[in-house]
Formats: structure tokens, C-alpha cells, sequence
């Protein structure tokens, strides 16, 4: 019996050793499993971080781009808008300068009309100047009109002191004035009262 003792405690002996050496294996194996687990982590949190600062520098970058965009959308709509002007002003000046010429034409026939002696050149005089004035109508031109004295439409070349007359009113215009919408190509030459 004691024979039998002693084998299964050298068994058990050899189990256990085996068991130990199993248990050291395995914690030898999870040992290196875990070093592979933190170097993998290492490794994408080192990736991570490059993709990171990465996605900051595009982000950056796409910022910059979008002010460069944005910037150059409000230079484009400014110079739009300047054109549109400058082109809008040109042929308002070029318009004002067209009919500045005609105005003298059209004061010589009104001059005449009133010191023309015969029927027959009255009558040619009447229509020629009906047919400007409707010219100038078609043209959005139309005469100021000089009833009370406003300096951004009048150029008050007398002043004549009279009771009879309220202040600030046109006794005589020497020179009708025109304008088209509230651009002024002429102001009306103008005596003003008080």
C-alpha cells in the first residue's frame, strides 16, 4: 500500500507541477497578450492623435479658404454694384449733357415767341416749341416749377423787397430751369421776393 501512496503522491506531485507549469505558461501568454493590447493601444492612440492634429490643420485650412471665398464674394458684389452705378451715372451725364445743348434752342424760340410780330411766324415759332417741349416729355424732362423759392432747384440771381408778396416767393424767372426724376440739368434763373 505504501507503494500506492507513494505513486499517486508522486502523480499528484507531477500534476501539480504540471498545473504550475501550465498556470506560468498561461500567465507568460497573458502577459504577452496584454503587451500586445497596450502597444495596439499605443498605436492608435499615436494614430488618433496624427489624425487629429491632422483634421485641425484641414480644418484650418478650410477656414482660411472660406474667409478667402467669402471676402472675394463681397469685393465681386461691390464691384457689381459700383458698375451697375458708374454705367447708371454715365448715361445720366451723357443725357444731361445732350439736353444742356438743346435748353439754349428752346429759349431763343421762347424769346421769340414773345416778340414775334406776325401771325404766321408766331404760329411756326408755337409749334416748333410744342414740339420740343413734347420731346423733352418723352424724355422724362420736365420744366421746374418756380413758385416758392428752393435753393436745390432755384438759383435766385435777384432779390427785390416788396410787402405785397410773401416771403420766399418767385416774382420772375429769367431762365426756366429742368430737371429729370430728381436730377436738376438746369436750375431755373429766378428774382426772389423778401
Amino acid at each position: 500500500m505504501t507503494e500506492e501512496i507513494k505513486e499517486t503522491l508522486e502523480g499528484e506531485e507531477i500534476k501539480e507541477e504540471a498545473t504550475e507549469e501550465t498556470v506560468s505558461e498561461n500567465e507568460a501568454a497573458a502577459d504577452a497578450e496584454d503587451e500586445k493590447k497596450v502597444k495596439s493601444e499605443r498605436k492608435y492612440k499615436k494614430e488618433a492623435a496624427e489624425l487629429k492634429k491632422e483634421v485641425e490643420t484641414l480644418t484650418a485650412a478650410l477656414a482660411e479658404e472660406k474667409d478667402r471665398y467669402m471676402r472675394m464674394l463681397a469685393e465681386y458684389d461691390n464691384f457689381r454694384k459700383r458698375s451697375a452705378k458708374d454705367r447708371e451715372s454715365a448715361y445720366g451725364d451723357a443725357y444731361t449733357a445732350v439736353v444742356t445743348e438743346i435748353l439754349p434752342v428752346i429759349d431763343n424760340l421762347e424769346r421769340a415767341l414773345a416778340f414775334s410780330e406776325g401771325e404766321t411766324l408766331t404760329a411756326g415759332v408755337e409749334m416748333t416749341l410744342k414740339q420740343f417741349k413734347a420731346s423733352m416729355e418723352k424724355l422724362g424732362i420736365s420744366e421746374i416749377e418756380c413758385v416758392d423759392f428752393d435753393p436745390n432747384l432755384h438759383n435766385a440771381v435777384m432779390h427785390v423787397e416788396d410787402d405785397s408778396v410773401e416771403e420766399n416767393k418767385i416774382v420772375e424767372v429769367f431762365q426756366k430751369g429742368y430737371r429729370k426724376g430728381d436730377k436738376v440739368i438746369r436750375f431755373a434763373m429766378v428774382k426772389v421776393a423778401n
